[in-house]
């Protein structure tokens, strides 16, 4: 705890900071963030929105949705 930064967070208990670029900079929104760790070159920069991950690939949301159903049901409540 406290000592970890990165895509996935800082795990500090703080919320606020969840979003620290290597620079050290807390960026407001998902896509600027993602794009500070991406690599130059490896692949197109975030938009200001955030993609559907069941676009790219067919068939996703239907079995998302099944899992979500899972998770969501009264076993989990």
């Amino acid at each position: 705890s406290g000592q970890v930064r990165g895509l996935c967070g800082t795990f500090n208990g703080d919320q606020r900071d969840e979003f620290t670029t290597p620079e050290g900079d807390v960026e407001p929104g998902v896509a600027a963030f993602a794009n500070a760790f991406r690599a130059a070159g490896a692949c197109p920069a975030l938009g200001p929105g955030i993609p559907d991950p069941c676009d790219g690939f067919p068939g996703s949301r239907e079995r998302a949705e099944a899992a979500c159903a899972v998770l969501l049901g009264p076993a989990f409540q």
